[in-house]
């Protein structure tokens, strides 16, 4: 049974043949076809046990009493980009002190995306960490504990270059927000925020601006911000991904935060060493091909590498019929010898990333790679959920 709503592979359920007879029997007589009635008793049992897995009001938030351990906690956490970095991040300070940082809590309103971050970001040791999925609010805010670090991915897709950038006044720009308000009443020691390059253009620069200001005037002492544009290739990421993050630190702990030099500035990771060393094991999940249509086939055999639908030279019966403005992704293929371009989570015909030699777009473990997730980092939900996930990560 394929179980596209919770997994990406297939489940083997198999009952006993005495079992089996009478289950088909008791689906005869409720006009039921048996293997529609155990896909529904089988997403009964994923859905309570996401239940389980997931926290749920009243809620439950480990307390951390371990020496050299920074606690934070994630809004709009996605899959784990952030918490994994966190998770694997020491620090060593004067006197060979060595600190590392401990999930307090987590949320975002996605169910696949939820169940991605508790399945590979809580350690085995972390029982009673449990991500909240749902909408943020005032009064989810009001209940979140105070963590050292506050971390906070908000929601870039009005800020986004691709589409109408409605910047503040769209439906996703004020949920900024929310983040403000946790540091009013919390005042951590120091935040992450990160959202997309159209964030300074947004609003006519106007909606950058307030989001600095609200953010260094937060809290019972203000932050010192370090807001800087990071261009991830130059810091060995083997995709072009250009992304502001700011980085607050309380203003009576007299510190501020240095922009690290990038490291690739010469010599960038090109898509191909992410994608093919080491190889894909063929066990590996997340690593289904997508079923390609004739067209699209036909299509891809005449664009080169680095080429897109709107550059190479194609036959006049491939030619897209479109109208509207021309997207430079669109069927467009990596340069193997060059950084990706930027993986987006959602979009049409087109959209999907495309493979420099092979005639297909790229498998969800591939773009996973180009994001730097280790293999053995699962992902949950259908093939588009896993996706839309992957795309709207950081790195």
């Amino acid at each position: 049974i394929c179980m596209d709503k919770n997994s990406n592979s297939k489940i083997q359920f198999r009952l006993p043949n005495d079992l089996s007879e009478n289950f088909k029997t008791a689906c005869h007589q409720l006009d039921v076809k048996p293997s529609e009635k155990l896909r529904d008793l089988m997403c009964d049992f994923l859905d309570n046990y996401e239940v389980e897995v997931l926290n749920r009001e009243p809620y439950i938030f480990p307390k951390s009493v371990k020496k050299n351990k920074f606690t934070i906690g994630e809004m709009y956490c996605g899959p784990g980009g952030i918490g994994l970095a966190a998770k694997k991040a020491k620090l060593i300070v004067k006197g060979n002190n060595k600190y590392s940082f401990e999930h307090i809590w987590a949320t975002d309103n996605h169910k696949d995306t939820c169940m991605t971050f508790q399945s590979n970001i809580p350690s085995l040791k972390d029982k009673n960490f449990k991500v909240i999925c749902e909408n943020i609010s005032d009064g989810l805010v009001d209940k979140l504990p105070y963590v050292d670090g506050f971390l906070y991915g908000f929601p870039c897709n009005d800020f986004s270059n691709v589409g109408e950038s409605k910047g503040l006044n769209g439906k996703y720009g004020p949920l900024y927000s929310y983040g403000v308000k946790y540091i009013n009443k919390n005042n951590p020691k120091f935040f992450f925020a990160e959202n997309v390059s159209g964030l300074s253009n947004a609003n006519s620069g106007k909606a950058f601006q307030k989001i600095l200001d609200e953010l260094s005037n937060a809290g019972n002492f203000g932050y010192e911000l370090t807001p800087h544009l990071y261009k991830f290739e130059e810091y060995g990421i083997p995709q072009a991904r250009h992304r502001y993050i700011i980085i607050g630190i309380r203003k009576d702990l007299n510190l501020k935060f240095k922009v690290p030099k990038p490291t690739h500035v010469d010599e960038f990771k090109s898509c191909s060493q992410a994608i093919l060393n080491p190889p894909i094991n063929s066990k590996c999940q997340n690593n289904e091909l997508t079923r390609q249509s004739f067209n699209v086939i036909e299509r891809l055999k005449h664009i080169k590498p680095g080429e897109n639908a709107w550059t190479a030279n194609l036959p006049e019966d491939l030619k897209l019929k479109v109208k509207r403005a021309k997207l430079s992704m669109i069927y467009k293929r990596l340069d193997p010898d060059k950084p990706a371009y930027t993986i987006t989570g959602s979009g049409g015909g087109g959209t999907h990333m495309y493979h420099w030699s092979e005639n297909r777009a790229l498998t969800n473990r591939e773009r996973a790679r180009l994001q730097t997730f280790p293999d053995e980092f699962v992902f949950h939900g259908s093939k588009e959920s896993v996706r839309r996930q992957i795309g709207m990560a950081v790195p």
